[in-house]
């Protein structure tokens, strides 16, 4: 299988309700590493790499809304080459 990486941006009630460890335990759950971090407009962004399928289930996880207290209004995304490799799936700062 080939790995791919894909960055995307959560748009929501997506601050302040857990949203960015609950996409971390997806993420670890689908065996993916990359990050969750904040942004200041009160969005999240994910980016998310591994098995192209598995990359795409936290997608739709993504957009099925993420944890119970999250509202996900939309999500977009795009395919994205990391200037690294990423070890883990990390909740950035």
């Amino acid at each position: 299988m080939a790995n791919v990486c894909t960055r995307a941006w959560v748009h929501g009630i997506v601050q302040g309700v857990g949203f960015r460890y609950s996409t971390q335990r997806e993420a670890l759950k689908l065996g993916l590493t990359g990050y969750a971090r904040n942004l200041d407009d009160g969005s999240v962004e994910v980016l998310a790499c591994g098995e192209a399928q598995q990359v795409e289930a936290l997608i739709d996880w993504l957009k099925a809304g993420g944890p119970r207290n999250a509202r996900v209004d939309k999500v977009l995304t795009e395919p994205h080459q990391p200037a690294r490799t990423w070890d883990n799936f990390d909740i950035r700062y």
